[in-house]
């Protein structure tokens, strides 16, 4: 075969198409459909009392609340439900960044699943909690939700902050006799639940606990409360004013205050004051 003849043939074997290389139109389609169909992709959502424990059954757990930040469209709600999670794990274990905080034992958790086309940006919202309403708070924040990438292991984290406060005694509402000397006695714990407490991993030597007793909007007095032992309360004596000078009654207000990691909870009652004429010696009892 002669050099220009070889040439022409060269030429021709490069303009026919390979067939390995041809796409069908008919795969083609078909890989733009698998492409835009609705993939599966789970979240979770985890409700922390901050520098604490887990929100769980204890406490009522916390309510989830998942929305489409584009349409507004509320996407999953539902109850935190579970334990508090592992005290030692949670509390006391050096780990890693990356590594998991809450969910290397059993804790509670939300978990909901959607279809996603496209990355969705939602607001989650939590309230707890639930089992105190006086005590609970909001927290909210947004993430990216892509179609096929799980958050899973701790989920998307938001930490509550503040402290379940409770006046144990005297009951709320319960009338105080002018002149007596009472006892007052509340418990703080964290919205988890876990008592706060001398030499606990919540050490109350330092949060700011202290009572005071008010007519109307006005502060007579300020009472340092100390720890006591029996029913893990703290206490402070005070003595109930006239009833002339406290016509609508009293109330009692006790704040904890931890100034370094910004947890704050505030627990109030209020109070009728009978004159001491009408003292009885019911009156004058504390459970024991």
């Amino acid at each position: 075969m002669t050099r220009p003849l070889q040439l022409i043939v060269a030429i021709a074997a490069c303009l026919i198409p390979a067939p390995c290389l041809a796409i069908p139109a008919a795969e083609g389609a078909l890989s733009d459909l698998q492409l835009n169909n609705p993939t599966p992709t789970t979240i979770l959502v985890r409700v922390v009392a901050h520098g604490s424990m887990v929100l769980g059954k204890e406490v009522g757990g916390a309510r989830v609340t998942i929305t489409d930040v584009a349409t507004k469209q509320i996407l999953a709600t539902g109850i935190q439900h579970g334990e508090a999670g592992d005290q030692n794990q949670i509390m006391r274990t050096p780990r890693l960044m990356e590594e998991p905080h809450y969910s290397s034992r059993p804790a509670a958790a939300f978990t909901a699943t959607f279809d996603l086309r496209h990355p969705t940006l939602v607001e989650v919202t939590v309230d707890g909690p639930l089992a105190y309403p006086a005590s609970s708070q909001r927290a909210s924040t947004t993430a990216w939700l892509v179609p096929g990438q799980d958050m899973t292991n701790d989920g998307i984290v938001l930490h509550l902050y503040g402290y379940i406060v409770q006046i144990e005694h005297p009951k709320p509402q319960e009338p105080l006799i002018a002149k007596d000397d009472v006892m007052l006695r509340a418990s703080v714990r964290t919205l988890s639940g876990a008592l706060v407490r001398p030499h606990g991993d919540w050490d109350s030597r330092k949060t700011h606990i202290y009572g005071e007793l008010m007519v109307g909007d006005r502060v007579l007095e300020r009472l340092q409360l100390f720890y006591s032992g029996e029913r893990a309360t703290f206490e402070a004596p005070f003595f109930v004013p006239l009833s002339n000078d406290a016509p609508d009654g009293i109330t009692l207000r006790v704040i904890a205050a931890d100034p370094a990691n910004g947890n704050v909870g505030i627990g109030q009652a209020k109070y009728p004051v009978l004159s001491e004429r009408l003292r009885h010696n019911s009156s004058r009892t504390e459970p024991r």
